[in-house]
């Protein structure tokens, strides 16, 4: 066998073992009957089986994982005497049911009574040597010793002390079924003085032992960053458990609390094997900050029920008079304490439980906001209010690479972004403060604040893109009058008088035709240029109108002529369309536009190899396809004239354009027209 098996193989033998003695607890108190379990005072030994397995297999797995690790076989050897303890306590109840006893039956009390007491070590040896197995150093290390010599101290005093000083001094008697076993099987014969002594040392020393553990996980925490920090939250949250169990001793039923006892050290071990080998599995913060609120509360109101009811069974006096207190309590006091419980949680936690609150409350901000602006910041406002979060802003995109940002709060440094989803497409997102138990949102929580984002968000864009649509088309109206001013002053200032000059010029050519034949003909020939000028300014005026090579070669070819002219050193441009024959002459000219706008980007920016230009007709649409293969645009770089116009041409018509650089380089401009349903 190779030598690095051999941590795995002992790990396993404590497992084995531990699984053992539960199976064997198990056993042993399934032959007894209940009414004589219930009648012999001891513990259930099953209980503490089960709570050592609970320490023995994560102690198995660190073993397996890291083995040099000391928390490993501490987890495992106090899982194992979990276990034992639990199988002699039951072998011994097993023995008093019988007469006579069974071979063992002291022997059995005695581990359970004395070496029982050894499991005090678990606690400190776990706090001291958790995450990495090592003791501190220096003057700490020393410490450490002598808390765990004091700890010893009443463990070691119990193994050697006679049971008649033991009871004597002991604050819980043995049961009176086991007095007749004797476990005085190392007593040493010292003075009863020097026993008492010692044992009252032992008491006192073991909570004041704890200190110094105690003192060492605070120290760990404060100086532990990043990774390591993580850990010891995951120990900090067992450890929180553990106080929770602890409290609910209080008020709850010994059944009830020994389950108790069997969950905590069950997260117990877990914690720790989690926070040595995976200690992100999880957002320990979140569960952290979630145990310690839920807990406080449910305890809280588990003290305030018992409180009542205690004083008013008090008051009340006899039994039937605690009858009547108990249904008042019920009838009375519980429709109340549900309330009450209702508004501490809207107190701590806002109205994260209450989704229709939430809705009903944002519907009626978002009727009284009149802009998006308004809109985004009535969502940011009611999100703060409903989860109690000191800083919300909610982000939109806007065309162009903008947002469009509304903040409530003042921004922290640290913050949680969760995206805005609409249509499957993120159109922005939710940015919340982080850290805190009012931050920490549980998975019902992300999703209400998905819904309730993702609608008021979609319906601020909405208005946004409305608005941004209003002021699209009163801009379009405009260049369209300043187009037509322009013809109009071209025709009046240019045209006009330009022919006018022709039909003079031709006058005086004929009155000088008789005359003077060479002087006409050179007034003809100025009268012909000037026409040749008007010609041009008609085909220039008529070209901006609508280019005629649409009428000429149609779509497709006129974008293979404009590619042809647009070419550049080194760039390869291709063309390919599928069109029907009878395109909408305003889709015709949105789409030449387009396509002229991006392939003159292409020349002048993207110094791209090759170039191909998509023209596609389906689906009740005209699809303009540019892609490069050039360097794309950076990111952060805002949108110029020519690609706001692109857009622009685009919403005309009803339609969209889209910029993407997609990850493997270059650009694409994808333009979407909608074409007329024919009947």
């Amino acid at each position: 066998m190779s030598k690095p098996r051999v941590p795995t193989l002992v790990g396993g033998v404590f497992v084995c073992l531990t699984l053992a003695a539960t199976v064997a607890s198990v056993v042993l108190e399934a032959r007894l009957g209940a009414r004589q379990r219930a009648g012999d005072g001891l513990e259930a030994g099953w209980i503490s089986g089960l709570a050592g397995l609970a320490l023995a297999v994560p102690g198995g797995l660190l073993v397996h994982r890291v083995p040099r690790n000391a928390v490993a076989w501490i987890l495992c050897a106090s899982g194992l005497h979990w276990a034992l303890d639990g199988a002699a306590v039951s072998y011994v109840a097993h023995a008093v049911a019988h007469s006579p006893a069974p071979q063992g039956a002291a022997l059995a009390y005695w581990v359970y009574q004395r070496v029982g007491a050894g499991l005090l070590f678990s606690l400190p040896l776990l706090l001291v040597f958790y995450p990495d197995g090592r003791l501190p150093r220096g003057r700490w290390r020393w410490a450490v010793l002598g808390s765990l010599g004091a700890t010893a101290i009443l463990p070691t005093t119990l193994l050697f002390v006679p049971t008649r000083i033991a009871e004597a001094m002991a604050d819980d008697p043995s049961p009176a079924a086991v007095r007749d076993l004797s476990i005085d099987l190392l007593a040493l014969p010292l003075p009863d003085t020097a026993w008492q002594v010692l044992l009252r040392v032992g008491y006192t020393a073991l909570p004041l032992s704890l200190l110094v553990p105690f003192a060492v996980v605070f120290r760990r925490y404060r100086a532990a960053t990043g990774l390591q920090r993580t850990r010891m939250r995951w120990l900090l949250w067992a450890g929180v458990v553990d106080v929770l169990v602890m409290l609910s001793a209080l008020v709850l039923p010994q059944p009830v609390l020994g389950a108790g006892l069997f969950v905590a050290i069950a997260i117990t071990g877990g914690a720790i094997a989690i926070g040595v080998l995976r200690p992100q599995l999880l957002d320990i913060d979140r569960l952290l900050g979630g145990t310690v609120l839920y807990g406080a509360l449910a305890t809280v109101v588990v003290l305030v029920d018992a409180a009542i009811l205690a004083l008013v069974t008090t008051a009340l006096g006899d039994r039937g008079a605690a009858l009547v207190g108990l249904l008042v309590v019920l009838l009375v006091y519980g429709p109340l304490r549900n309330r009450l419980w209702v508004l501490v949680q809207r107190v701590v936690l806002g109205q994260r439980h209450d989704p229709y609150r939430i809705i009903s409350g944002l519907a009626e901000q978002l009727e009284r906001s009149d802009s998006p602006e308004h809109q985004l910041l009535a969502v940011a406002r009611s999100v703060a209010e409903a989860f109690r979060s000191p800083y919300v802003a909610v982000e939109v995109h806007r065309t162009g690479g903008q947002a469009l940002l509304a903040e409530h709060g003042t921004a922290p440094a640290d913050v949680q972004t969760m995206p805005i989803t609409y249509r499957d497409e993120t159109v922005g997102r939710l940015i919340l403060a982080a850290g805190g138990y009012r931050a920490a949102l549980s998975p019902r929580d992300e999703r209400l604040l998905a819904d309730v984002v993702r609608q008021a968000a979609a319906a601020a864009r909405s208005s946004y893109l409305a608005a941004e649509l209003q002021v699209s088309r009163e801009r379009l109206v405009g260049a369209r009058e300043e187009e037509r001013r322009r013809v109009r002053r071209d025709l009046h200032d240019g045209l006009g008088p330009a022919l006018g000059g022709v039909a003079l010029r031709i006058d005086t050519a004929r009155n000088l035709l008789a005359r003077a034949p060479e002087r006409a003909d050179e007034i003809l020939r100025r009268a012909r240029d000037d026409a040749a000028t008007a010609l041009a300014d008609v085909r220039r005026l008529v070209h901006d109108l609508r280019p005629p090579a649409l009428d000429d070669v149609g779509l497709a070819g006129a974008v293979g002529q404009l590619a042809e002219r647009l070419r550049g050193p080194g760039l390869t441009t291709r063309v390919s369309a599928s069109l029907p024959a009878d395109l909408p002459a305003a889709v015709e000219v949105a789409a030449y536009r387009i396509a002229s706008e991006a392939l003159t980007n292409v020349t002048k920016h993207a110094n791209a190899a090759t170039c191909t230009v998509a023209l596609t007709a389906g689906d009740g649409a005209l699809t303009v396809e540019v892609r490069d293969d050039g360097t794309g645009i950076a990111p952060g770089t805002p949108s110029g004239v020519g690609l706001v116009s692109l857009r622009e041409r685009a919403a005309e018509l009803g339609g969209r354009c889209e910029i993407e650089c997609p990850a493997d380089g270059g650009t694409v401009v994808r333009a979407r027209l909608p074409l007329p349903v024919l009947s």
